[in-house]
Order: C-alpha cells, then structure tokens, then sequence
C-alpha cells in the first residue's frame, strides 16, 4: 500500500525504545502508522496500543498493520485520556509525536493549510468548535489573546484588527491569502502564526498535552520510557518542564530551612539531556521536520 507519509526522528524514535522487550507500548498519536510499523517490527515481543482521534488515520493503521493484528489494539480517543482507559496495563513506553500529521494538512477539506477549502482545522471531527468559530465570532480581544499566547505572533493586535474588521472568512485559502497581502512577508508565510494559534485554540493542544503528562504522572509506570517529539516553543516548553519535574528528588518549598519531604520523590531520569533534532539529510527529504524536537524520559 502507498504510505503518504514520513514519520519524523524516526531512527532516533526507535533507537529510543530499542529495549524495551516486554508489555505495551502506547502510540498516542498513531497518525499513518509511521512510528508504530517500525515499532512494532523492531521489538518482537511487545504489543502496541494505537490511538488517535481521527477515524480515517485509524482505518488506514489498521490496514498498514494488519499483519501484526494480534498483537495491537486500536483506539479512537483523545490522547489525554489513553492512559486512563489502558490502566492497569503494563505499559513500558509511551509516544507521542503531537505535531498536525501530514494526513491532516495535506487534505484542503480539512482546512489546516494555506489552499485549504474550508476554515476547519479539527484534529477530531466530532466536536463543535473549528477554525470558523474563532476567525468569524471571537471578539478582537479573544484573537489576541490567541494570536499572542498561542501563535506567539509579534503584530497580534494588527492581526486581529484586521481580521475582525474584514470578515466574514469562508476558507482557510481565503484568510491565507488574505494575510499574505497585508502582512509583511518574512522567512516564512505571513499566516503560519496565526494558523499556528488558531490551531492550537480550536483543538486545546497545549491543554491536551499538558493532562496527558498528569496522567503519566498519576500513573508512574515503571520502567517505562516516554519519547516526546513537539514542533513549536510552547510545546518543548511544556515538555521539558514535567520531565524536569519528575526528575526532582526534593519537592519541598523552596524556602524551607531543611527538606521535610524525605528527599526521595525522583520518578526517573531525562535521558536527552538536550533535544534530538533532525540531521540535514532528514530536512532535506522531509522539510516538514525542521522544527521538530525529540525529548525522552526514563522512569525507574
């Protein structure tokens, strides 16, 4: 079958659970199937939990995997909630490569990029809010408060502004386009911000992504390891700062005079103590995992 994907930091992703010979392995974000085909060929032992939102990037896993049936099970979900719905599992690795799958941005119905045919941008096509509602309804303040925190977009006012006092917008083509032409062009497209904040805001990513690390958290698997893979600034951020977390031994104020805590409260160790990023060669093939991140956590 044709796969009209390419997994990113995909060597790095599966040297990062290269020994892990036992349990599940939960593929938050199964997409094409990319991660989870080399897997689930690499570790002969394991079993796979595959989960995503969209039900066309599930029917096509299924397809892909097929031969290894037995020994993966699909789930339609939001990832914050996988490992709930899995507890009591042996889980001894979990990923999750939270950037907008190519599935997903290369289909102009779905309306996550610059010719989109629609001004959608759901991840899950059974919730209410799209892309439409935040352009077309947000008051001026509730879009900077998106282009700014979400898009991290300098100009957030004039964005607004202008998209507030030239609406209705009916695609996603249409409000590109739109910005394009009153925007300053720089080293990427005037609307790649915007689009970026707009996205987040209709699908909550940060949110999602952030219960997902409470979940881990909650759970404390043992000897498992967590691989991250994050494409913006807010993501990484959120990601370092829970691994950072876990790895704290001590969790006393930090204006007590002596730890009452027992000073034992470490859950593992980060094992990237720096980001894994994509080599040249791996840009040149695939331009979309340029600002892709690789962070991994091994818990005790």
């Amino acid at each position: 079958m044709e796969i009209p994907h390419i997994p990113v930091l995909y060597n790095e992703t599966l040297e990062a659970f290269n020994k892990v010979n036992e349990g599940y392995i939960i593929d938050c974000t199964t997409g094409y199937a990319g991660h989870s085909f080399g897997l689930i060929s690499q570790n002969e032992n394991i079993q796979l939990i595959c989960n995503d939102q969209d039900d066309e990037a599930l029917l096509f896993s299924k397809k892909r995997l097929e031969e290894f049936s037995t020994r993966v099970i699909f789930n339609k979900g939001n990832f914050e909630h996988v490992l709930e719905t899995f507890r009591g599992f042996n889980i001894r690795g979990i990923l999750a490569d939270i950037g907008v799958s190519s599935l997903q941005l290369d289909k102009n119905e779905r309306g996550f990029g610059f010719d989109g045919d629609t001004l959608d941008m759901r991840m899950d096509q059974m919730q209410s809010l799209d892309a439409s509602v935040v352009v077309n309804t947000y008051s001026q303040n509730e879009l900077e408060r998106v282009f700014k925190e979400y898009g991290e977009v300098r100009e957030y006012k004039k964005v607004a502004s202008l998209i507030v006092n030239n609406r209705p917008f009916s695609s996603s083509k249409e409000l590109a386009d739109f910005l394009s032409k009153k925007m300053y062009k720089g080293k990427i497209h005037p609307a790649t911000l915007p689009f970026q904040g707009i996205r987040i805001e209709v699908n909550d990513e940060l949110g999602v992504l952030e219960r997902l690390f409470d979940s881990i958290e909650e759970m404390k698997p043992s000897n498992c390891i967590v691989a991250i893979i994050s494409f913006h600034s807010l993501e990484d951020r959120i990601v370092k700062n829970y691994f950072k977390k876990w790895t704290k031994s001590c969790i006393c104020p930090p204006d007590v005079f002596r730890c009452t805590c027992g000073n034992n409260h470490s859950l593992g160790k980060i094992i990237t103590k720096k980001p894994i990023i994509p080599t040249k060669e791996e840009i040149k093939q695939n331009p979309r995992s340029r600002s892709s991140k690789l962070r991994i956590f091994k818990f005790d």
